[in-house]
């Protein structure tokens, strides 16, 4: 938010409290699919790459789902358009990081 020159103000933190709840998903999807390798019996490693390729697209596709429900919000325009654009760009952006995250270091 800082880099996008955002201030903190009741939108912003109500977006990063909203995405809380998606990247503790994004998250789980990827850890349970890779303790069900691990129960089967395969390596750590193994079970965290076979794991994470096989729901790799299923995240991303839930993320970008995600996103482009926001794009209205994004492209609304006057007073009320800008005070959405930070809450918008925001979660946004919070959920591709939140998708970044799952796929490399959650495994």
């Amino acid at each position: 938010m800082y880099l996008l020159g955002y201030s903190l103000d009741n939108l912003s933190l109500m977006a990063i409290t909203i995405s809380t709840g998606f990247v503790v998903d994004d998250a789980i999807v990827v850890i349970e699919n890779v303790t069900r390798y691990l129960e089967a019996g395969l390596s750590p490693m193994e079970a965290a790459l076979k794991g994470s390729q096989e729901i790799g697209f299923t995240v991303l596709t839930m993320s970008t789902s995600l996103i482009a429900v926001f794009i209205p919000l994004l492209l609304m325009s006057g007073i009320v358009g800008r005070l959405f654009r930070e809450f918008t760009v925001t979660l946004s952006v919070a959920i591709l990081v939140s998708l970044g995250v799952s796929l490399t270091t959650t495994p």
